[in-house]
């Protein structure tokens, strides 16, 4: 499998087209992203449709799965090396990026799309989002699936994505239904960790001052409560092979909207910080806090303070980049804004 994926990576720089050199130069017609309801019914269902081409497509990496299944295999690999370190925000960022493009490249003309859920704090479980006509489908139902590593699936029953068949749970080959299992830690679906994202965190979370609090606080509690929210017990959204649910790049587009409105306040500043470990250990794919007992950390010897020119790994995906090519949306690189 390996081998296949390193012979791909030539022919993968082409596929993506993505103009590295040009990055340091300011983007003159930037593309807004918008929040997913707000899109027309039309242009709603040419997104939807251009997520379940990718899965129609073949792996650009080599592997025997999806083009969709490579955003899995290359996340849930790369799991210790970019959760709870300074390139979370940066990673996901361009990852978030490349899955646009190739949406893009199976026919979608309209803006890339981000989740609001401080929109629905109210009543998430509720949430019009959830629509199995106008949104994303709902809860995974009574059928479930269990797959050889052992895990159980709670298998969608409903909207455009239910006929999902994501190839990986963790880093292993197990095909399976797409899932979700609504949780709030104790009840079903209770009110799914709603506390972690409500507007009242978010402001608070806004006047942070700088990268290292900001950056922790964000992917520490709305991330991670969504993430567990969605996913709960036998949900894909829980793991670190969490891109296997769609709603996931619309999740991590809200995050990324939220950096960016950070860093937007004070540009000349915020556009350069970047702070906070390099790479972390860890002893299973959950992408769990290192003080959530599963991770070992580094010491300064081994792991050198991050730097705005460390190279960010995209397991040929694309070219692995600077984490300063990506510190602002508004580069000819990315060339997007909210």
């Amino acid at each position: 499998m390996y081998l296949a994926q390193l012979l791909s990576l030539t022919g993968l720089a082409a596929a993506v087209a993505v103009p590295r050199q040009a990055s340091t130069q300011e983007c003159t017609n930037p593309v807004k992203r918008v929040e997913f309801r707000t899109l027309d019914a039309a242009t709603r269902k040419q997104y939807t449709d251009a997520v379940m081409c990718l899965s129609t497509k073949p792996s650009s990496i080599g592997l025997n799965t999806s083009l969709y299944d490579d955003f899995t295999y290359v996340h849930t690999h790369l799991n210790s090396k970019i959760h709870y370190v300074a390139s979370f925000l940066p990673w996901h960022r361009y990852f978030t990026y490349l899955y646009e493009k190739q949406l893009n490249a199976c026919g979608y003309t309209g803006p890339m799309v981000y989740w609001d859920w401080t929109l629905d704090v109210a009543n998430v479980a509720g949430s019009d989002f959830w629509d199995p006509v106008n949104g994303v489908g709902g809860n995974g139902g009574k059928k479930v699936e269990t797959t050889s590593d052992g895990r159980s699936w709670s298998c969608l029953l409903d909207g455009p994505f239910k006929d999902l068949r994501p190839a990986y749970s963790l880093t292993e080959y197990a095909p399976h239904c797409l899932s979700r299992d609504f949780f709030d830690g104790t009840s079903r679906p209770g009110n799914m960790r709603a506390s972690g994202y409500t507007p009242e965190l978010i402001k608070e979370m806004n006047i942070l001052p700088d990268f290292k609090s900001f950056e922790f606080r964000l992917e520490n509690v709305p991330h991670g409560s969504i993430h567990s929210a969605v996913g709960g017990q036998s949900g894909d959204l829980g793991p670190s092979s969490s891109p296997n649910d769609p709603i996931f790049f619309m999740h991590h587009a809200q995050v990324d909207r939220l950096w960016t409105l950070w860093q937007q306040a004070d540009p000349e500043t915020r556009n350069n910080d970047y702070v906070g470990i390099r790479e972390r250990l860890e002893t299973n794919g959950n992408a769990t806090a290192p003080s959530g007992g599963n991770s070992t950390q580094l010491t300064p010897e081994q792991n050198p303070p991050a730097a705005l020119t460390d190279m960010m790994p995209f397991m040929g995906l694309a070219d692995d980049i600077p984490v300063s090519d990506v510190m602002t949306t508004q580069n000819s690189l990315l060339c997007y804004t909210y």
